[in-house]
């Protein structure tokens, strides 16, 4: 095989010991899933908003801008349940480009994968140390999961994953809530169906061992837009698209049915100051059918301090150098917003 060993990598544990979570972050995190889970078994009607960079690339921008969160969210917290997105591994479509924290701590030199675990485990926690708000972050490789799932409250699965056997059957072992993104090609099928098998028990090899899981009755929906086969991007956020998945939930017979709209990617056509646009959209639609308001309850934004983008050796502080974000001004203007309309 052509393979070369680098270094080895410490165990989940290892790392756990060595970069603890305190009890009192423990008590924390295990409040704020227990709110979410609430949340998405209907039992309370709070919105959910997972906001934050398209990567976490800075340890000091991403922890300021999520007390810049925490702040506003003292505000619009009887509204709204805010998940800081601090997300440390980057997908790329062509393998090339910066891959986030996990891979490179220092985006500007080159790969170190054990340093990049230290980094974010670090980053998340000092996060919820100075802000009380437990993260969400993508599962991008299933293995890598594992030196997180003490700190996370939320998982989401990428449109080039869901198809993935071994995303669906690792979500089907996570305590919280994992949310499935419509695959490129925008097939809802292909995406109740990982809900579907995240949702069930599974016997399976992870991490050189044979395990068994239960089922995680918390997967859900994120719909994101598609791709067609022209490279075009196309929205699935209209009231048309969100009645006939709820058609399909329905019919599906899964549990805890729930939709989050992820408000950037092909939904605005990476057109960041469209996500306000298009939220409203979203709340108006809630409101015209009672079903939607009963099944949409959540929404993912991309923001930043700085609006836009920088490329990876770019200076700018708080400014994102993948994808474009919405600014700190204007994230702020649209949560309170949303607060007094959802």
């Amino acid at each position: 095989m052509s393979f070369t060993n680098i270094k080895p990598i410490l165990s989940p544990a290892q790392f756990m010991d060595e970069i603890p979570m305190s009890a009192e972050l423990k008590a924390i995190k295990s409040e704020r899933d227990s709110e979410l889970k609430r949340i998405i078994e209907g039992k309370s009607d709070k919105f959910v908003v997972i906001v934050g960079p398209c990567s976490a690339s800075d340890e000091e921008a991403v922890c300021d801008y999520t007390y810049r969160l925490a702040k506003l969210n003292e505000k619009v917290k009887d509204k709204l349940f805010i998940i800081p997105r601090i997300y440390t591994n980057k997908p790329r479509t062509t393998g090339e480009g910066y891959k986030g924290m996990l891979h490179q701590p220092d985006p500007t030199k080159g790969p170190n994968i054990l340093a990049g675990i230290r980094a974010l485990r670090k980053m998340h926690i000092r996060a919820i140390n100075e802000t009380h708000l437990t993260a969400a972050d993508e599962m991008l490789y299933p293995e890598n999961y594992a030196f997180l799932d003490d700190i996370l409250t939320y998982v989401s699965i990428g449109a080039r994953s869901v198809e993935n056997q071994q995303h669906r059957l690792v979500s089907s072992g996570i305590d919280f809530p994992v949310g499935m993104k419509n695959p490129t090609s925008g097939d809802f099928s292909v995406m109740l169906n990982a809900i579907y098998a995240a949702q069930s028990s599974h016997t399976f090899l992870y991490r050189n061992e044979e395990v068994t899981t239960h089922g995680n009755p918390l997967a859900h929906a994120i719909l994101r837009g598609s791709v067609n086969k022209h490279g075009q991007s196309l929205p699935n956020y209209h009231y048309e698209d969100m009645v006939f998945l709820a058609e399909m939930y329905l019919k599906k017979g899964l549990e805890n049915p729930f939709v989050i709209v992820d408000v950037n990617h092909a939904n605005s056509q990476k057109v960041f100051s469209e996500q306000p646009r298009i939220i409203k959209e979203v709340l108006h639609s809630r409101n015209l059918n009672s079903t939607l308001n009963n099944l949409v309850r959540g929404v993912m934004i991309e923001s930043f301090i700085e609006e836009g983008s920088q490329n990876t050796n770019g200076t700018i502080y708080g400014k994102s150098i993948t994808d474009a974000c919405l600014g700190w001004n204007d994230t702020e203007n649209l949560l309170l917003y949303m607060a007094e309309h959802v």
